[in-house]
């Protein structure tokens, strides 16, 4: 009973939760899996935080060889850190963090999900975070390493979850302010991702 008590059941707030935008870069266009319908899903999620009101944090991966977040996704008002290294937990992101100790919660998307997005939630259930991995939103060269990756992730204890579902969950009621400004983004469903291939 008390290690049911103890374990976190991942309930989204928008007012404890940071959105991650993981190096959705111009250079990996042509290799990753799925990349235009991650892409979509990513722009909505970052059109959602910023209806919500929740602070997004990008990362890209050496964008002076990989280029920069590419232009379906606006990051035009996000913190875009670069970075050498494959988490995003970089001492610059540190600094986010630490602006505000409330959010616990991270919502996290992009590529890939084995390497970059694998590391980045290891460091932030280190940190004491939630972890929110966006399956429609997360994608790697092949769907192999995308698979493992997720199983990997849900066995060490972060939330798989869907783009959709977070959304719904971080508004909790139909009578939320920005209800129907959310709603609109999601009125058509996710593309495809290949997801249920594993069913």
């Amino acid at each position: 009973m008390a290690a049911l008590a103890a374990r976190s059941l991942g309930r989204l707030a928008a007012n404890r939760s940071f959105f991650f935008l993981c190096d959705m870069q111009e250079k990996f266009k042509p290799t990753i899996k799925h990349f235009p319908e991650i892409a979509t899903v990513a722009q909505r999620l970052v059109s959602a935080a910023k209806i919500l009101e929740i602070p997004v944090i990008a990362t890209e991966q050496y964008p002076k060889g990989l280029g920069n977040t590419v232009s379906e996704i606006d990051v035009s008002d996000v913190k875009v850190v670069a970075k050498t290294v494959f988490s995003m937990v970089v001492p610059e992101v540190e600094e986010e963090l630490k602006k505000e100790p409330n959010r616990k919660s991270v919502v996290l998307f992009g590529i890939e999900t084995h390497v970059c997005i694998q590391q980045t939630t290891l460091d932030l259930l280190e940190k004491g975070y939630d972890v929110h991995v966006i399956a429609d939103a997360c994608s790697s060269r092949t769907q192999v390493d995308r698979m493992f990756a997720i199983e990997r992730l849900r066995s060490a204890g972060a939330f798989i979850t869907t783009s959709e579902s977070a959304l719904f969950e971080l508004m909790g009621n139909s009578k939320h302010p920005k209800f129907r400004d959310v709603q609109k983004l999601v009125m058509t469903s996710a593309p495809d991702s290949g997801l249920l291939n594993k069913l």
